[in-house]
């Protein structure tokens, strides 16, 4: 299997590429032929990201992201969206998701469907923000509180135990304001395996004493009421399994065409004169640094492609790519394979007919992040491995 970074190589030179004059004098009869290449090539590239379809939310205007969800990205990201540290991100999927109930009561809704069910759920938090206690009550004798988060089994008995499933509890400071976090796991696990099980969350306040709490004394943010940036918000940690293999390379066929050697001159044979030594060191001499398999720059405009609609960050990235050859005798600065070696020399001395040079490939590759806005217009923090060729070897 093909790294993605090959990938995102053939599909960035359909996508910029612009066609010549003689492209256009021989296709007269196929005008609309660079569109539906153009086409293909965008529908490669959303399945490299895993979409069928790009989000619709290409006009979101000054909507803005969750801080959490940027605070996030920073994290793992550097300003390129390569991945600081793969360790960093538990799974590859982060999604936030707020209230759609906008009760006045503490009960919140989220719509999961745009989770899919061969996702793996790793952990499911509440995002609550409390504001400080109203200034009337600013002297209140309570101090703490217990605040707990319940899944509710049937909306029609949600004041007994049997309508609702205890999640979270934990005592707050009264006299605090921020955000708060609570473990909701197991109810977003449910509700991916049947959504109709999806009745929503409840939050109870009460003093130490058990009595239910003023609410003028702890009061969280509500979506209605309050800036956007302190909406209740729901965030998931997923793992989708999209793993990709490592590179490999056929070692019986020929380089990509953007990669292919000029054929290795032949080894003197015994008792060549010094002639034969003089035409092979000019030959060889041909082989400069500048030729030799190196990265190359491969940058990855979203905009240009026509993603900045939907895309947050990065605004694109260097995927980097390999080219050169892989003269023989291989030195380590073409970081090559023992396979590689013994390649180059079977090809170098006719050994074994069709044996062609090593290719200069990616020996190491780095993921990147992706944060965006889906169909729902929530936002997604996602990870792809194999994105960008962090070097390059013969092999």
């Amino acid at each position: 299997m093909l790294p993605f970074v090959f990938i995102i190589f053939s599909l960035m030179r359909v996508l910029i590429a612009r066609p010549s004059t003689d492209y256009f004098g021989s296709h007269l009869n196929s005008a609309e032929e660079p569109k539906e290449v153009r086409s293909k090539a965008i529908k490669q590239l959303l399945e490299v990201f895993g979409m069928e379809d790009p989000p619709l939310t290409l006009t979101r205007g000054h909507k803005q992201p969750p801080q959490y969800m940027l605070d996030l990205y920073n994290t793992v990201a550097d300003v390129d969206g390569v991945t600081k540290d793969p360790h960093l991100l538990e799974g590859n999927t982060v999604r936030s998701f707020f209230d759609k109930l906008h009760s006045e009561q503490i009960e919140y809704m989220f719509n999961l469907s745009t989770v899919g069910k061969s996702e793996k759920v790793l952990t499911a938090e509440l995002h609550l923000f409390k504001l400080r206690p109203q200034s009337s009550v600013a002297f209140n004798r309570h101090h703490y509180c217990q605040v707990s988060v319940y899944q509710i089994l049937d909306g029609e008995k949600v004041d007994t135990s049997q309508g609702k499933k205890l999640l979270s509890s934990r005592l707050i400071p009264v006299h605090s304001n921020g955000w708060e976090v609570f473990t909701i796991t197991q109810a977003v696990r449910s509700w991916i395996t049947d959504k109709s099980s999806n009745l929503g969350l409840l939050v109870t306040v009460k003093t130490l004493a058990g009595s239910q709490m003023d609410s003028k004394v702890l009061r969280f943010a509500s979506g209605r009421h309050h800036h956007h940036s302190k909406q209740p918000m729901l965030v998931l940690f997923t793992d989708d399994g999209r793993r990709t293999a490592s590179p490999e390379v056929n070692t019986q066929g020929r380089c990509d065409e953007g990669s292919l050697p000029p054929t290795l001159p032949m080894l003197p044979m015994a008792g060549a004169g010094p002639a034969r030594r003089s035409a092979r060191s000019l030959d060889y001499e041909d082989y400069t640094e500048g030729t030799s398999c190196q990265r190359h720059p491969l940058y990855v405009d979203f905009e240009e492609i026509g993603w900045s609609g939907w895309i947050v960050s990065p605004r694109g990235y260097n995927a980097y790519h390999c080219k050169g050859s892989c003269p023989f005798p291989l030195g380590q600065n073409m970081r090559p394979t023992n396979h590689a070696t013994v390649q180059s020399i079977i090809n170098a001395l006719k050994l074994t007919k069709g044996i062609e040079t090593p290719c200069c490939v990616p020996d190491k590759l780095y993921s990147i992040n992706l944060l965006y806005f889906d169909d729902d217009e929530n936002v997604v923090l996602k990870q792809y491995d194999d994105m960008v060729a962090g070097s390059c070897g013969c092999r």
